[in-house]
């Protein structure tokens, strides 16, 4: 029987390992039966060597079995769907998308992730509200997504326990940024949930894990094919990542944004990667013809109030009480007496008059995580009432000295090194643009 020593060697000089082998070494890493050092070192050949797409889909299939794999009443066929972002700044496009689909007749048991380095994590987000468990067994979930529709929750201890090894060692190795273990690790645990079609959202720019198109592209081609590979139709949009999405970055503000969204006051750039996302699951089950009828679809989702009832149920469902849930939706409502507030705020001023040319969305977002937004380690606390807002607009032309930026934030003060930073993150010009700044770039559909 070939060793683990074996295969590592294997993958070190360069060798394509077959299916028997990848199995062995992720039954192994499930089953702890491996030295850690041992899983570390073929992170790091796989990281120096690379794969190939068979190698790919066998590594995520094997993954994927790794545990409990979800399974669905049979008139939900077609129906079960959900979406994965690479990571974004001030993304929370699956608090609005989640529920919109769900009010389309869909069933979207969306498992996410929490923030790390400087993007942030949906569930962190959902945290903010008080009660909100995103915590749920499998048989819970069932149970949501028979009364509401949707669910967002973390990951179970039962699904795919290979990844939760493997993503923490890629982590203290330097292996995150590996293509082939970056669609292992997405594409496996999508997998589990048993979807009908995923779509993927990647992300390329200055604030996004991959700085150009084609690095992205690369990564997008690789994921809709493993995924399809799979049996799991699969689509991807790459969509730009330089500025913020929307005007808030900080979880709680986050979800305000949100539930402004869905209350039909919905940023543009926002709202397009909504229903570009949405519309292109509704085409890849079906339901519509063409995506602009997709696109119609989820935007009447939207504005129209049904994904807000959405949300609102979830939630309650979710473990948020009832009357908190319902003074969240409410039309009129003050989010403060609901979500934390941070005990300062600060405006940041324009240095000249101009033109917003760009605002920085990886600046803010490093200088916010500073502050207490994000994590420092996997597990470490967030402060959710940190954030900032925009104030401005792509385009927009100011005098100096009018407020552009509303900073929240606790004590200790940010320092001036800080704020400069944050002021840097603005870019003046002389001339206005009436283009509007689109985010999706291309939209690659299944082969």
């Amino acid at each position: 029987m070939t060793s683990i020593t074996d295969l590592i060697r294997k993958k070190r000089d360069g060798g394509a390992l077959s299916d028997e082998e990848i199995k062995t070494f992720i039954h192994a890493v499930t089953n702890r039966t491996i030295e850690e050092c041992q899983t570390g070192a073929m992170l790091m050949a796989i990281w120096q060597k690379g794969m190939v797409q068979e190698e790919v889909e066998t590594l995520t299939r094997a993954m994927m079995s790794s545990g409990e794999v979800m399974s669905w009443p049979k008139e939900w066929a077609g129906l079960v769907v959900d979406k994965h972002s690479t990571g974004g700044v001030g993304d929370k496009v699956s608090l609005v998308l989640a529920p919109a689909l769900a009010a389309c007749g869909y069933k979207v048991p969306m498992i996410s992730g929490r923030g790390l380095a400087h993007t942030g994590g949906t569930l962190d987000k959902l945290e903010s509200i008080p009660g909100f468990n995103v915590h749920q067994s499998a048989a819970q979930i069932l149970e949501i997504l028979h009364s509401v529709g949707c669910c967002i929750v973390g990951q179970t201890e039962t699904l795919v326990p290979a990844d939760r090894v493997l993503y923490a060692l890629r982590d203290v190795t330097s292996t995150v940024n590996s293509l082939p273990l970056i669609a292992g690790s997405i594409v496996s645990k999508k997998g589990a949930e048993s979807l009908s079609a995923l779509v993927l959202d990647v992300k390329f720019g200055r604030a996004a894990l991959y700085k150009d198109l084609q690095s992205a592209k690369e990564l997008a081609q690789l994921l809709v094919c493993v995924g399809n590979g799979l049996g799991v139709p699969t689509a991807a949009i790459l969509s730009r990542m330089d500025a913020t999405i929307g005007g808030c970055v900080g979880n709680s503000l986050e979800v305000i944004e949100s539930l402004e969204t869905l209350k039909g006051n919905g940023p543009h750039d926002l709202m397009e990667l909504v229903t570009t996302l949405g519309s292109l699951l509704l085409k890849m089950t079906g339901s519509v013809s063409d995506l602009s009828e997709g696109r119609r679809r989820i935007s009447g989702a939207v504005i129209g109030g049904a994904a807000l009832s959405k949300f609102q149920a979830m939630m309650e469902a979710q473990g948020v009480a009832n009357e908190t849930a319902r003074s969240l939706c409410s039309a009129h409502t003050d989010y403060y007496s609901v979500l934390r507030k941070s005990e300062h705020q600060m405006e940041l001023k324009t240095p000249a008059d101009g033109v917003v040319v760009d605002v920085g969305g990886l600046m803010l977002a490093e200088v916010l995580h500073k502050l207490g937004a994000g994590r420092s380690k996997a597990g470490g606390p967030v402060n959710h009432s940190v954030g900032a807002e925009l104030l401005v607009s792509l385009g927009q032309r100011v005098r100096k000295g009018e407020s552009w930026l509303r900073l929240h934030y606790e004590d200790p003060a940010p320092s001036p090194d800080q704020i400069h930073g944050l002021q840097s993150a603005l870019t003046l010009g002389t001339r206005e643009s009436t283009q509007t700044r689109t985010l999706v770039e291309e939209v690659l559909l299944p082969q």
